[in-house]
């Protein structure tokens, strides 16, 4: 017996999806996006006059991107392909090949890349120093303060010492706030869509995968 055409396409419409990210990734993604922003919120809005007890909220929200960070880590060593994030030499002849035709030099269309762009690369590499110089520093300066496992102690770096680490965090801090913004930007072009749906929904179509990707350097079952 044949099925009915809306179950015969809704199977199609699954079949037709690849997955891009897996939930649990999915997960720690928007986890560590929560924290970022709490973390940011309870950094500038008391400078700004919003007053409200913003310590707990601040450190808290710092201990849990620090361990989602290392179940990030984790998962990317051990059971996600960690060669697919790296930058090579694929990446670097692309943004050649990618200059030469915006600038008319070439008309050779610029290769697709693999799963994840140079500029996806790029901004995640970068997401990566920032956030980890904040996370080193700000697991620090919590020595300066009171919590269910330990006492406040003032005196266990000098005040030089101290005062690089209060550069670097608030370096990073406004670094984070720049970048979030650009992210926030890019990720809703319309043109980026479908990367950001794939951090929601978890999936691109086959279409999406042939028109944005190359098979050979992103292959898929």
């Amino acid at each position: 017996m044949n099925r009915p055409v809306s179950e015969r396409t809704s199977g199609s419409a699954v079949t037709d999806r690849i997955l891009r990210h897996a939930l649990t990734d999915r997960l720690l993604h928007w986890l560590m996006a929560a924290c970022t922003l709490i973390l940011l919120a309870t950094s500038f809005l008391p400078i700004l006059g919003w007053q409200f007890p913003w310590v707990t909220a601040h450190w808290v929200s710092g201990f849990v991107l620090i361990a989602a960070v290392l179940v990030h880590t984790v998962r990317a060593l051990f059971w996600k392909d960690i060669r697919s994030m790296l930058i090579g030499s694929a990446d670097l002849r692309d943004v050649q090949a990618l200059a030469r035709f915006n600038m008319r030099l070439s008309d050779a269309v610029p290769p697709r890349p693999g799963k994840y762009s140079l500029a996806q690369k790029l901004i995640h590499h970068a997401f990566t120093g920032v956030v980890l110089v904040a996370l080193v520093t700000g697991a620090i300066m919590m020595a300066k303060i009171d919590t269910p496992w330990w006492d406040s102690n003032q005196y266990i770096l000098s005040d030089a010492t101290w005062g690089v680490i209060y550069v670097l965090h608030g370096l990073t801090a406004l670094l984070l706030i720049t970048m979030v913004m650009a992210h926030v930007y890019f990720a809703l072009r319309p043109e980026k869509l479908l990367f950001t749906r794939s951090m929601i929904l978890g999936w691109i179509t086959r279409k999406e995968y042939r028109t944005y990707h190359d098979p050979e350097r992103w292959q898929v079952k």
